[in-house]
């Protein structure tokens, strides 16, 4: 029996995973990630590289991608709160140009799967939020691209409600609009 539930998000490849956590008075205990589970459920993935961070309520990280490099990405929340988005850029996608996305937090354990080929961006909702992510290829930093977070065309429904100022870094502020990117995988 698979420790996971997998549920399908309208995007091809994009899902989100819930696992089962094991509570008693000590804490909790859950896997995150067991390759067998994810091949059962149809998932064959490979990981080489994890990566963690932590943000202020307000941070906003993205839209990143990398060009020639695409990432398929595992993340998760182990403190805090952020909104996911994934929007997807496979040219030969029937949701070319849409985006998903979830509340994941320490609380609720959930984890998206952002497949390659998609933009990926997260914005903290919590005072402080650590997310971390596994990735199915390496970091390449001249390759990294991206689209501005509040992009007209592919309309991102952040949720700002309790957020006075988004702050962003300053690559974050120049990537170009979805339309000018012309990025297809």
């Amino acid at each position: 029996m698979g420790k996971f539930k997998f549920t399908k998000t309208g995007i091809k490849d994009m899902f989100v995973v819930e696992p089962t956590v094991f509570e008693d008075q000590r804490g909790y205990f859950m896997e995150t990630y067991q390759e067998n589970d994810f091949r059962d459920a149809g998932y064959e993935l490979k990981f080489v590289q994890d990566n963690q961070s932590q943000s202020t309520k307000g941070v906003l990280r993205g839209l990143h991608l990398q060009v020639n490099y695409p990432q398929g990405k595992l993340v998760r929340v182990i403190r805090g709160e952020v909104f996911d988005v994934g929007v997807d850029l496979r040219g030969d996608s029937k949701t070319y140009g849409k985006w998903y996305g979830e509340i994941l937090s320490e609380d609720n354990k959930k984890q998206l799967y952002i497949p390659p080929g998609f933009a990926h961006g997260f914005m903290v909702l919590s005072d402080v939020a650590e997310f971390t992510y596994k990735c199915t290829e390496f970091y390449h930093g001249e390759d990294e691209s991206g689209i501005i977070w509040n992009d007209p065309d592919i309309a991102i429904d952040w949720p700002l409600d309790g957020i006075d100022e988004i702050i962003l870094s300053d690559k974050d502020k120049k990537w170009m609009s979805f339309k000018d990117s012309k990025i297809k995988y």
